[in-house]
């Protein structure tokens, strides 16, 4: 990994990405007017780029970048507050001040609805296992500018943290969050946006296994919630009681807690 600017760069843009290169530990490589394709082949490896408005993360030999994008929070959050349903609210069953486990941040728009959910008083936690997805979700997550204040706020109040999500629920107490939830690659292909398949380039396609839903249900008080394509095996699998939707293409999976 390196970190280098826009074709159209500034000081200000120079300064932000030898920051990041300090922060995460990687070269700092002048643009100096070549392709991102050429210096990726000279230096041989993956890039983040510092833009003017937002950060992009480039695998090697592939230009459709990564990019934090809210993807559907803004119009389904416009719909929470206007009444309207939404399946995920539905499954997660979360109100204020109640804590929130993600355990597949991926693009956060899930964790970002989970956060208008619980206000100020409440507490989500993100876990993302790549390192500079984690990175540039977290910065997404502070300086997107939605244009609507409650959505911002909500954006602004998850705790991004890089780490295996197996091992960070095996180091929580029992019953510490309300609710955790698992957001897992789909086992079959649906047609998605480009941010969301630009994402699938990067992200750690580890399974849920035995292990991790146990620990996961000894960490919930409340309950663990599974989003999955509505074929998955998975929900069967580990117990999960599915919600189904007769159109939809994913479903979510409930365990309660008695």
């Amino acid at each position: 990994m390196f970190v280098t600017t826009a074709g159209r760069t500034n000081e200000e843009m120079i300064e932000r990405a030898l920051q990041i290169s300090e922060f995460l530990q990687v070269p700092y490589l002048p643009r100096k007017k070549k392709s991102i394709y050429h210096i990726q082949n000279q230096a041989d490896s993956d890039c983040i780029v510092v833009g003017k408005e937002r950060l992009e993360l480039f695998e090697k030999n592939t230009n459709q970048p990564f990019f934090f994008h809210p993807n559907s929070a803004m119009f389904r959050i416009k719909r929470l507050i206007s009444g309207d349903y939404d399946p995920f609210a539905d499954a997660v069953k979360l109100t204020k001040g109640m804590t929130f486990l993600d355990c597949t941040l991926g693009l956060a728009s899930d964790a970002i609805i989970a956060s208008f959910l619980v206000g100020r008083e409440g507490v989500v936690t993100g876990i993302e296992g790549q390192k500079y997805l984690a990175f540039i979700v977290q910065q997404g997550l502070q300086t997107w500018d939605s244009g609507l204040p409650v959505m911002d706020e909500a954006m602004n109040r998850i705790r991004v943290i890089q780490t295996n999500a197996r091992d960070y629920l095996k180091s929580q107490r029992d019953s510490s969050a309300d609710c955790v939830y698992f957001d897992p690659m789909f086992e079959e292909t649906i047609l998605e946006s480009d941010g969301i398949k630009a994402l699938g380039h990067f992200a750690i396609h580890d399974n849920l296994t035995v292990e991790m839903i146990t620990e996961a249900i000894r960490v919930a008080k409340y309950r663990v919630v599974l989003k999955d394509h509505y074929k998955s095996l998975r929900f069967e699998k580990y117990g999960f009681q599915v919600k189904r939707r007769k159109t939809a293409k994913f479903h979510f999976g409930v365990i309660e807690k008695n």
